[in-house]
């Protein structure tokens, strides 16, 4: 298993072994032994499914708050996303920076988000879908989120604010500075 860490301490890239021959190709998504070799969680509690129909969805930046917090294990089946995480950790020295992945059906990576990060992605192409695993079982009580324009993270996206499909509640998220809820509770 290929690992890379990344800017920000915690999240990771990372890309399974495929082996090819003239039938197509075999790849081993998750092995417990190397994932906790990587330091990478072994122990999912749900595997979620995405579909977006409109290249520019706009989905996030979601967390979830403690004590019910997840980690998730992103990789796309359909598609390609630019795939963006913030750190929210309050004490950590990136608190509110970002790292952005291209995250595609045919580069196959998987990107690993530990708790304490808020996470979303816009579609590059029509039809994606996108499938994670979680470590925590969704909370609804307990959904957060960011606004994906909020201009203090700068977040480079690929498109510009015009036609980008978004939910109703992605439209209502407030900026990283006006959050409500104590982050000193997250990891």
């Amino acid at each position: 298993m290929f690992v890379e860490d990344l800017p920000i301490l915690g999240p990771k890239l990372f890309r399974a072994r495929r082996i090819e021959d003239a039938r197509g190709y075999f790849t081993e998504l998750f092995n417990q032994g190397e994932f906790r070799e990587a330091g990478l969680p072994t122990s999912f509690v749900q595997d979620n499914e995405s579909f977006s129909r409109n290249k520019g969805t706009i989905r996030g930046l979601h967390f979830q708050l403690p004590p019910r917090g997840q980690g998730k294990l992103v990789r796309v089946l359909k598609g390609k996303i630019f795939d963006v995480v913030v750190d929210i950790r309050k004490d950590s020295k990136t608190f509110g920076e970002h790292v952005a992945v291209e995250l595609s059906a045919e580069n196959q990576l998987q990107f690993w988000i530990p708790i304490g990060f808020a996470h979303g992605f816009c579609t590059l192409e029509p039809d994606c879908l996108v499938t994670y695993k979680v470590t925590d079982f969704y909370v609804p009580e307990l959904d957060a989120g960011l606004a994906w324009n909020d201009p203090d993270l700068k977040i480079k996206w690929p498109i510009d604010g015009q036609g980008t499909t978004l939910s109703e509640k992605d439209k209502t998220h407030p900026f990283l500075r006006d959050l409500n809820y104590r982050l000193d509770d997250i990891l």
